[in-house]
């Protein structure tokens, strides 16, 4: 092998390398920013991996939304109802949060099974529904139209019930 050509096979693998770990750097940092979405039947199931963010969404179960009156930290339940998932946040909460709307939670599920949120995303108007609980929810038996009655219901309920805690203050 003559002296250039073994000068042209060192650039060439130095290229080749320079390539694989460049690609090599990008998928890693890919991966590392990648939130995949899970709904409680797959979480439940399983499927979600623990202590990595992820994001997960359906309906605020009624009822289950716990304040602590000293600190910032809120504890809820989010339905695809099928499968429950405990929730606990530490932070404000959007205004538009409330039961029986649709949200999308980002944080890590928990060995304990509970899902630490870091960021919660509540829906921006009555008929709205992030895509993926949306088709969570129809993966799970339920209509638009179905969910969207429901999230009604309960919003006329908890007004009804603001109104009526206004009045006897």
């Amino acid at each position: 092998m003559t002296p250039k050509r073994k000068q042209k096979l060192f650039v060439i693998l130095g290229l080749v390398s320079l390539a694989a770990i460049a690609i090599g750097l990008t998928l890693y940092a890919l991966r590392a920013n990648i939130n995949l979405f899970f709904s409680p039947v797959q979480i439940a199931a399983g499927d979600a991996p623990i202590e990595r963010q992820i994001r997960a969404g359906g309906m605020v179960k009624e009822g289950t939304v716990v304040r602590d009156r000293d600190t910032l930290e809120v504890e809820f339940q989010v339905t695809d109802y099928v499968d429950d998932l405990s929730v606990y946040y530490s932070g404000i909460l959007p205004d538009l949060f409330r039961e029986g709307q649709g949200v999308v939670v980002v944080g890590e599920l928990q060995a304990d099974g509970r899902f630490r949120a870091d960021q919660v995303m509540a829906r921006h108007d009555e008929n709205y529904m992030p895509p993926e609980v949306a088709q969570a929810l129809e993966d799970a038996g339920y209509s638009p139209a179905d969910y969207q009655a429901k999230a009604s219901e309960v919003g006329k309920r908890l007004e009804s019930q603001d109104g009526t805690e206004a009045t006897q203050n």
